[in-house]
């Protein structure tokens, strides 16, 4: 009677599953993907894969990408340096969420506040460090959206630095994914980004301990960054980058349900990079491809560099034809010109396919020769062809 009893049990119970509309499951399946998704390669920007990324939604911390975007530049610049003490004011320690737990009139470095903001993603860090590069936490919104603007984000709006729940406060994965390689270029970034846990106040009676949202930073081999985010309005999002083989990749995921279903997809993005695509360097940032002469120059034969790695990325087992490489300058170079000034582009091209089009700089500031010097110039050449 028994076996009868559980055999009649296990029959009834598949015909209530087969009972069950199929549109059932097919919403179950909806509800479990998440909302937008990309996978762009670092070096060339090509996207890889991708669902819906140009949908608007609220990044949540992710926000925090352009925060320390704006950070790094202000210490390439040597505005900022990472032992400058910064004081938290009141308006930075009443933060809420995710924090550090600044007092009013703390001092902190630099370098352990873009801790916090990295590893714990500390609200109140963000707003003091916001404050001390612009001043107030406005001001330095103002400089996050022209910065979005100059990266050419058309779907990227902020409101605070933090990610914090705001009206009309948005971005798109593809918008991320842009940001995201951008604040790579600053390459310590990972240095930061890349801690699983670590100690604020360590000379303090009571150090306060620091584990990285990103779990994948610990659980996923290769993986050095970025940034998660999570509010009720958002869900669960990770802007992620990892390197293997040369290859450097970011995923981005938005409106996730659970962490877990955001860090497998995630995986699951950087996975396929990896296992479908390969990376040939074919320039390093800042490498030297040519020099400029210019007549009125101070200086001729100046050295012009590429601003970014030039890069060939293709699918494995594919092979491309042979690679021309070609500079175009600029029509309108005008002396003086200064170090990091663009003035053309390197241009890579398969047959009549443009593989990558990089920006040219210049590696040194170029002043307006002086007249004497032009003199001295035209006298030599005069003598050279006698």
């Amino acid at each position: 009677m028994k076996k009868m009893s559980l055999v009649s049990m296990l029959l009834a119970f598949v015909i209530s599953i087969a009972a069950v509309p199929p549109h059932v499951f097919a919403e179950k399946e909806k509800e479990e993907t998440v909302r937008s998704s990309i996978l762009i390669e670092r070096d060339t920007g090509q996207v890889l894969s991708g669902e819906n990324m140009e949908k608007e939604l609220p990044p949540a911390s992710m926000t925090k990408i352009m925060t320390m975007l704006l950070i790094m530049e202000e210490i390439e610049a040597g505005k900022l340096h990472y032992e400058d003490k910064v004081r938290a004011s009141e308006y930075a320690a009443s933060m809420g969420g995710s924090q550090i737990f600044l007092e009013a009139g703390e001092e902190m470095t630099v370098k352990d506040l873009l801790k916090g903001i990295a590893v714990a993603s500390g609200n109140d860090a963000s707003v003091a460090m916001a404050e001390k590069i612009a001043g107030t936490e406005d001001a330095f919104v103002k400089k996050m959206n022209e910065k979005a603007r100059e990266l050419g984000l058309s779907h990227t709006k902020f409101q605070n630095a933090t990610g914090l729940p705001a009206t009309d406060h948005y971005s798109t994965a593809k918008d991320m994914a842009m940001m995201a390689r951008a604040l790579l270029g600053h390459e310590e970034i990972t240095e930061f980004t890349g801690i699983y846990e670590d100690y604020l106040r360590q000379d303090s009676e009571d150090p306060f301990w620091l584990v990285n949202t990103n779990k994948l930073v610990k659980f996923y081999p290769g993986v050095d960054g970025l940034k998660t985010g999570f509010t009720k309005e958002a869900k669960y999002c990770l802007t992620a980058t990892a390197k293997k083989d040369g290859m450097r990749v970011i995923a981005v995921v938005m409106g996730a349900e659970t962490p877990k279903q955001r860090n497998n997809e995630v995986s699951r993005m950087l996975d396929y990079g990896f296992n479908q695509y390969a990376v040939k360097q074919l320039y390093k940032e800042n490498q030297v491809v040519a020099k400029l002469d210019k007549l009125k120059a101070a200086r001729q034969d100046v050295p012009i560099m590429t601003e970014e790695p030039v890069s060939l990325l293709q699918k494995k087992g594919e092979e491309l034809g042979e690679l021309e490489t070609k500079i175009i300058y600029k029509n309108d170079i005008s002396l003086p010109l200064k170090t990091g000034e663009q003035v053309g582009i390197l241009e890579v091209r398969s047959g009549d396919k443009l593989i990558s089009s990089t920006p040219l700089v210049m590696k040194e500031d170029v002043p307006t020769a002086s007249y004497w010097l032009l003199m001295k110039r035209s006298f030599d050449d005069m003598v050279k062809f006698r």
